[in-house]
């Protein structure tokens, strides 16, 4: 039960580029969709805050409102962007990948900002990595109208600002539960991104089936998805729950080539295997390391 749970957060998290598209047919832009994104996820987390049975962990203190400026504009919004650009500028299947560079980033950035050792295990993982990355970009030309130089980079993009989810995420622990973690997350994020992209105002003139799409999209890829893979991670190994989440990118990649008619080229699978295959080597890890905070998608450390 617990293993189906994680596979069926990684089949949301997978199907998001059906939002994308969507709400893109509609006139939406890539930022006025994050802005969809997290406010929506923030009206649905409301009612689980309201019955909340103890209120008082609401309360954070003024000095940590760093950390979740980190974890919502510097992460959430930062890597949502990057995300849904590099889908509208290639393909799912090249973007998702790209967002799969994320373990690699925080490799790096753990040892860099929370001074954890580099081991061998995460350097292999990095390199082969960037094997993955050199090939998929070496392939570009095979790709032909899927590939865009400034796709690439904006992917690349995503996997580090997902990967300052876990940095900031982990800073934050030391003072917020998880679901903390998340609330304030997806609060900051809206408050700051509501007054500059003002997305209801475009979304009035708009047939019901777009405000499905809205309302949808912050319900199923982000609020359920989330709390499915946190709720799996209560009974299995993070490890086993990184491995079943890379379900997200090979779903990602079937709904890019079923719904949306794209190809994939021999070089981009040899670039995904190299890429998909370093989050195995990352993921195996001790048993006894606790889960990754939520609402972290795989296990990235």
């Amino acid at each position: 039960m617990y293993q189906l749970m994680v596979m069926v957060a990684a089949l949301l998290w997978g199907a998001i580029a059906i939002f994308i598209k969507k709400l893109t047919y509609y006139g939406f832009t890539e930022m006025e969709i994050v802005t969809i994104r997290v406010f929506f996820a923030f009206l649905w987390l409301l009612p689980i805050v309201i019955f909340m049975e103890n209120k008082r962990k609401l309360i954070i203190q003024l000095k940590h409102i760093w950390y979740f400026i980190g974890t919502g504009l510097c992460s959430i919004v930062f890597f949502n962007w990057a995300y849904f650009k590099a889908i509208n500028m290639m393909s799912i299947s090249l973007a998702v990948m790209l967002l799969y560079t994320a373990p690699a980033f925080v490799a790096i950035l753990s040892a860099i900002i929370l001074k954890e050792r580099l081991m061998k295990k995460k350097l292999i993982a990095v390199f082969t990595t960037i094997v993955g990355c050199t090939i998929i970009a070496l392939a570009g030309k095979e790709v032909g109208g899927d590939w865009n130089t400034l796709g690439f980079v904006i992917g690349l993009c995503s996997g580090l600002g997902y990967a300052l989810y876990t940095i900031f995420g982990k800073i934050a622990l030391r003072d917020y539960d998880s679901f903390i973690i998340t609330f304030y997350t997806f609060f900051v994020s809206s408050i700051t991104l509501l007054p500059f992209f003002p997305f209801w105002k475009k979304a009035q003139s708009l047939p019901l089936e777009a405000w499905l799409f809205m309302t949808g999209l912050g319900l199923f890829p982000t609020v359920i998805a989330y709390l499915l893979y946190t709720y799996g991670l209560k009974g299995i190994e993070s490890s086993t729950a990184s491995i079943l989440a890379t379900v997200e990118p090979v779903s990602a990649v079937l709904i890019g080539i079923t719904i949306f008619n794209e190809n994939l080229f021999i070089g981009q699978m040899i670039g995904a295997v190299f890429i998909l295959s370093s989050i195995l080597i990352i993921s195996e890890r001790s048993r006894r390391q606790d889960p990754i905070v939520f609402p972290s998608k795989v296990d990235l450390d």
